[in-house]
């Protein structure tokens, strides 16, 4: 039995030694720096309640929806506004002055551009 004790003592002082250089944080340097989420070649809409998505152009007047759970493509409905995108529920409307996404149950309100000047 003395033989246990003191083998669990070595390796307890081996790993006491080691702890000088070792990292066990597994998300990056501390102080690191923060990469950018926003997708390529898209415009970030923030709305009220710190709500954010993204939207590319794509060819034929559609776009791409990058919301915060999925991504989808959205089409021009025949006779809606310019800038009117829907796809089954979801319809995205976007003005001069911002944009408004709804995707039941969920509701972006008060979207504007994040490169938009105040």
């Amino acid at each position: 039995m003395r033989t246990i004790g003191s083998r669990s003592a070595l390796f307890a002082a081996a790993l006491l030694a080691g702890c000088g250089g070792f990292n066990v944080w597994p998300f990056g340097e501390p102080g690191a720096r923060e990469v950018s989420r926003k997708p390529v070649d898209a415009t970030e809409y923030q709305c009220e309640g710190h709500k954010v998505f993204y939207v590319r152009n794509l060819d034929a007047g559609a776009v791409w929806l990058i919301a915060p759970d999925r991504e989808i493509r959205l089409e021009k409905p025949a006779g809606a506004g310019d800038m009117i995108y829907q796809a089954g529920k979801v319809r995205l409307e976007i003005t001069a002055q911002g944009a408004t996404l709804l995707d039941p149950p969920a509701q972006f309100l008060g979207c504007k551009r994040a490169d938009a000047k105040s």
